[in-house]
This record gives C-alpha cells, sequence and structure tokens, in this order.
C-alpha cells in the first residue's frame, strides 16, 4: 500500500466519519468516550494527591495509552479499506456535534414553549454553570457560547488531529479533552493534579480554535469584518486561549453580544468581558448558532480531508 493510499483512506474517512456523526449523532449506550472515563476516574482514584507530577502521570498514562491505541488499530488494520474503516469509526466515536446541537434545540423548545424552568435545567447539560436564576436571555446567551466553544473543541479541533495525526491523532486528542473536563478544574481537589490536563487541552486546541474562527468568518462572508473585529478586540480577555477565538467570532458573525457574569455552583464567579458589540442573545439566536456551528463543521471536515490527502501526498514524494 503506497502513502498515498493511505492518506486517501484517511481523508474519506474522515468525511465518513463526519457524516456518521450528523446523521446519528453519539450512541446512547457504551459509547467508549463514557468507558474512558470509568477508566480514568478509576485511576484518579488510585493515584490522586495534591500534585502536579501525581496529575502529569494521570494524563500520560491515559492519553499516551490512548495515542498507543490508536497506533495499533491503525498496523492491525493494514489495507486501505480497513484503514477507512477504522478511521471513519474513530472519527464518529470523537465527533460531538450533532449532539451538541441536539441540546442546544431542546433547551430552545422549552424557552420557546415559555417553560423558563425546564429550559434552566436542560441548559445544565450544556454547561457548568449555576443556572437557577438566569432568564432567558442569559439562558440563550450560555447555549450559543457553549455552541461556540464546543463546535471548536468537539468537532473541528478533532477533524484537526485526525487530519495530521490519523487514529491516534483522533483518540489521543478525545482523550487530553475528556481529562479536561474531568479534572482541568480551578478547585481545592485539582488546582495541581488538573493542571498537566488543562494545559495540554489548551495546546491541543490552539490549532482548532483557529481554525474555527478563520471558517466563521468564511461561512458568514458578509459579517466576517465584524467577527475578526470581535475576535482582535475581544477573544484575549476570555480565560480560555481557545473559547475565546470561537465565543468572539461567533458572536460578530452572529451579531449578538456575549461574555459578562457567570456564577458557578459553589459560589464561583467569573466576570467576563463583553465579546462582540450587538445586542443581547435572546431564543430566536440558538437556531441561527446552531446552523452557523453546521456549516463551520461541513468546512472543516472538507477542510480537514484535503489537509490528510495533501500531507500524504508530500510523505509519497519524498
Amino acid at each position: 500500500m503506497s502513502r498515498m493510499n493511505a492518506a486517501t483512506a484517511r481523508g474519506l474517512g474522515l468525511l465518513a466519519g463526519y457524516a456518521a456523526d450528523r446523521l446519528f449523532g453519539d450512541l446512547r449506550r457504551g459509547h467508549p468516550v463514557a468507558g474512558f472515563g470509568s477508566l480514568a476516574q478509576r485511576l484518579e482514584d488510585r493515584i490522586h494527591a495534591d500534585s502536579r507530577a501525581r496529575g502529569i502521570l494521570h494524563n500520560v498514562l491515559l492519553v499516551g495509552g490512548a495515542g498507543a491505541l490508536g497506533i495499533a488499530a491503525e498496523r492491525l488494520a493494514g489495507r486501505p479499506a480497513a484503514r477507512f474503516v477504522l478511521t471513519a469509526l474513530a472519527t464518529w466515536t470523537v465527533l460531538g456535534g450533532r449532539s451538541l446541537e441536539r441540546e442546544a434545540d431542546a433547551v430552545h423548545a422549552l424557552l420557546n414553549a415559555g417553560d423558563l424552568p425546564g429550559a434552566r435545567l436542560r441548559l445544565t447539560h450544556l454547561v457548568g454553570r449555576d443556572t437557577a436564576e438566569l432568564d432567558a436571555a442569559e439562558v440563550s446567551r450560555a447555549v450559543i457560547e457553549s455552541v461556540a466553544e464546543n463546535t471548536s473543541d468537539a468537532v473541528v479541533a478533532p477533524l484537526v488531529w485526525g487530519a495530521v495525526a490519523g487514529v491516534p491523532g483522533l483518540l489521543g486528542y478525545r482523550a487530553a479533552n475528556t481529562l479536561d473536563a474531568m479534572v482541568g478544574h480551578h478547585n481545592a481537589r485539582y488546582e495541581r493534579f488538573g493542571w498537566a490536563s488543562a494545559r495540554l487541552d489548551d495546546l491541543l486546541n490552539l490549532p482548532g480554535s483557529r481554525l474555527t474562527g478563520l471558517l466563521t468568518l468564511a461561512v458568514r462572508p458578509s459579517r466576517a469584518q465584524h467577527a475578526w473585529r470581535a475576535w482582535r478586540r475581544d477573544a484575549a480577555g476570555h480565560p480560555s486561549p481557545n473559547a475565546g477565538v470561537a465565543e468572539a467570532t461567533f458572536a460578530g458573525s452572529l451579531g449578538v453580544r456575549l461574555g459578562g457574569r457567570n456564577v458557578y455552583y459553589g459560589g464561583r464567579v467569573e466576570d467576563r468581558p463583553t465579546m462582540g458589540e450587538g445586542r443581547a442573545a435572546s431564543p430566536s439566536d440558538i437556531p441561527r448558532t446552531n446552523r452557523q456551528a453546521r456549516h463551520v463543521g461541513l468546512a472543516a471536515a472538507g477542510v480537514c480531508a484535503a489537509t490528510a490527502w495533501l500531507i500524504g501526498r508530500s510523505e509519497a514524494s519524498r
């Protein structure tokens, strides 16, 4: 098998996996990511300490193990057709765009029905903040921010790493991102133990978040100037070097204002700078946000599939 064939299988596998996510979303039961989370929790229970070194060990064992599993699977797959199937299944496993959209739609439906308490409760599926006192505008803002951030984290970034590193990249990235969600928090238990997971996730999401920003400009050119201005002016004020890019460009493109005060469980409060210069978010902006996220995801799938093919072509010509 030539490297060109391997690269073609990788690119087509990314496209097929993206299509499967759009058609079916996450598996309802027995999802591999849930199994990985259970394994990570068991390891944490054994080795946890208020120590960066222990956190580094936790991260290396789990992310390294996921990457090694991907390497072994690709070697066992061998033929291009088998690699195509493997890449498609791995891509479907690690993407979360369709399920993200369904959760946002569910909150929107509750808001449209006038069920604000129900919308607040459903919003907890998307965000970690305390939703009990949010009004409809704040619920809408939280949904838009979550869709923007997770379009980068759960769609674009894994496609980038799949294009660059194949199945090991897909599995390794998803492991790192899952660990950040589990232990990358500012609290007494994880401030030191979760440091490595948080920093690695920031690093791995840098290329995906920048591609998300660029594609947000590209898929809605009539608002590209506003999105670019919000990116340059507002993104750096966000606590995350990556979520800020996605949220700022979505705010500029949609013509809404994001950011502000977020209250989290346990009483922690974050006063975030405003992103964008439009009006306050409203429930009607949620379907617009989902539509934009779909366009960004589709564009990312095409760009990353082409990138995988170009990388393979370059390697084959050496």
